[in-house]
């Protein structure tokens, strides 16, 4: 059994040494036990108790799972019946109705640890508590829960528990824990005036004026880049009738994630917002013929989209409802799928690596629920499997069995942030699908009409989501070139506005974002609202620098002053990081 399958195994053991803790803490008769499955870093376990589980208990809980522990008992797995798991668990109504959904004639296998506690479980598990001993464990919280994630269910008490094999590893996982909290994205958005919810419009960001010049700064990278590989910047509809829904395949294949407008009338037409731009790249391209000469023709589009999710499952930028996804479709033939595909790559190498990003590729492949002929899905993962072969060498990267889109393979684009955490962010999608449901054509050499194939992509995926990783990967101190307020302007009194007010139109004739504090209040609680802000640099302008066309500038990170730098250097400096996209700052003038 290797490290991996071990954990798995530990972590589920464990989660039924905290259900036995439980009931002898609370009593056998006052618990109802649910389900208790291992996780990435732990397991969790679903109870109703007779109070609310508070941090207070936390200690207590742990303590007896502990002395669980050092009883040595043996776990001993039994099969049984239908009808004699039912009489084992006949006071535990969630394990009753597990059982009762079952076949008649399931055999079924229940773990005992020690005699008096049992738990419904496929294993494995186990053989002596023993074998958890040097395991390190923490309970991480306690929250709501409902059963089988039903809210009309019963309520439950779910607590989580983080588990590794020894302490040193327990200790390191609780330190990234604290340095993920620090960088928690819901913490320093609000706290930088970057964006904020409303119960309003749940799951839909207000982006406030520092965010909106954020997010503008990181549209403005993503439109220059796409200028440069030849892609056609549109905007569509928010909102399209069902019948262009149902031609896309979204209909019938995505309407319960889609925000359906019912009709005002009998007899109007019924409209959706849209969740995904593809529809709008498609009729830009038919609204006039082509050739095999214009092709590919690469469409870009940032129009707000919006999915309906569960609200149990919104995660401040990381899950929302409205986002702005960083689409483009690629209308091609298929000769050219490979060379587009390989520019397709270019792009993400250059913004992740910009932004000192790393990725690897994964290729996702036939869902259960997949629209078209499968010749043509066969064609398309071989095609892209092909691609990757070809960059990564065959074997070099992982296949996702049935996780591709309707309507065609992927390759997904998996991002590591400072905390080596994995994302999937950008996407590669190879559809043969959507050009036939909308009959697209080009003429080809020969004067015939050939069908064109599309490739879908994103690489940021959507910018709320990008920014909320950006946020968390920088601590909200973000390089230049991004920051939404660059420099900070601090007079020291007020009769050294007017040199101030100097400064900012040369800033803004230089595109180059800033805020003045014309307040007549103590010199230190500018700076230190500035640097609250994580402002990349805070000038400071007093009689010296009125006098001498010169700015006294703070550096974020650095205790230091650099005094006497020329106005015209200063700007002349901040130019070319905007243009170069240095991620660190420049601490000597």
């Amino acid at each position: 059994m290797n490290k991996e399958e071990f954990a798995k195994v530990y972590r589920h053991s464990l989660a039924h040494i905290l259900a036995k803790a439980v009931m002898e803490i609370y009593g056998k008769e006052n618990v109802q036990i649910a389900i208790g499955p291992e996780i990435a870093d732990g397991f969790y376990y679903d109870f109703v108790l007779p109070k609310n589980v508070t941090n207070d208990d936390f200690p207590a809980i742990e303590e007896k799972m502990r002395e669980i522990i050092k009883r040595r008992e043996d776990w001993v797995c039994k099969e049984l019946s239908k009808s004699e798991a039912l009489e084992v668990f006949k006071d535990q109504r969630f394990k009753l109705e597990l059982i009762n959904e079952l076949p008649e004639d399931e055999r079924l296998t229940v773990y005992y640890t020690g005699d008096d506690f049992v738990d419904l479980c496929r294993g494995p598990h186990i053989n002596n508590s023993q074998e958890l001993m040097n395991c390190a464990f923490k309970i991480k919280s306690a929250s709501g829960s409902y059963w089988r994630g039903d809210e009309k269910r019963d309520q439950l008490q779910r607590i989580y528990v983080y588990a590794f094999l020894n302490k040193q590893d327990l200790k390191e996982h609780l330190r990234l824990v604290k340095e993920a909290m620090e960088r928690d994205h819901k913490k320093i958005g609000p706290a930088l005036d970057l964006f904020m919810f409303q119960p309003s419009a749940p799951g839909m960001p207000y982006w406030l004026p520092r965010g909106w010049k954020l997010f503008n700064a990181l549209k403005s990278f993503w439109s220059d880049i796409h200028d440069e590989h030849g892609y056609q910047e549109i905007s569509g509809p928010v909102l399209s009738s069902s019948e262009l829904w149902e031609i896309s395949g979204h209909w019938g294949h995505y309407k319960e994630n889609m925000f359906v407008v019912p009709p005002a009338n009998e007899g109007d037409k019924i409209y959706a917002l849209k969740p995904m731009n593809c529809p709008n790249a498609i009729l830009a391209y038919k609204r006039s013929l082509h050739s095999y000469k214009d092709l590919p023709i690469r469409i870009s589009q940032t129009d707000t989209i919006h999915r309906k999710e569960k609200s149990g499952e919104l995660n401040g930028l990381f899950r929302v409802q409205m986002f702005r996804q960083d689409d483009a479709h690629t209308i091609l033939a298929e000769n050219q799928v490979a060379d587009e595909i390989a520019d397709i790559m270019k792009i993400a190498d250059e913004i992740y690596g910009t932004l000192g990003l790393k990725y690897r590729a994964e290729l996702s492949t036939r869902p259960d629920d997949y629209m078209g002929d499968i010749e043509s899905w066969n064609k398309a993962e071989a095609g892209l499997k092909a691609i990757l072969d070809n960059q990564y060498g065959e074997g070099n990267y992982e296949i996702n069995e049935g996780d591709g889109a309707f309507y065609g393979p992927k390759i997904d684009l998996q991002m590591t942030d400072a905390l080596g955490r994995e994302w999937q962010m950008g996407t590669i999608q190879l559809d043969f699908q959507l050009p036939l449901n909308f009959d697209l054509k080009y003429t080809a050499a020969d004067g015939s009409q050939q069908r064109p194939v599309m490739v879908h992509r994103a690489i940021f995926g959507s910018f709320e989501r990008f920014i909320g990783i950006l946020i968390e990967n920088f601590k909200g101190a973000f390089p230049f070139w991004l920051s939404p307020v660059q420099v900070g302007i601090v007079p020291i009194r007020p009769e050294h506005n007017e040199y101030a007010e100097k400064v900012a139109k040369l800033l803004r004739r230089n595109r180059i974002r800033f805020e003045v504090d014309y307040e007549n209040r103590n010199m230190k609680e500018k700076i230190k609202a500035y640097k609250n802000y994580k402002t990349p640099y805070i000038i400071v302008l007093g009689d010296k620098e009125a006098g001498e066309n010169t700015v006294s500038v703070n550096v974020r990170g650095s205790n230091k002053q650099i005094q006497n730098v020329p106005l015209e250097k200063f700007i002349e400096m901040c130019n070319e990081m905007n243009l170069e996209h240095n991620l660190e700052l420049i601490e000597e003038l």
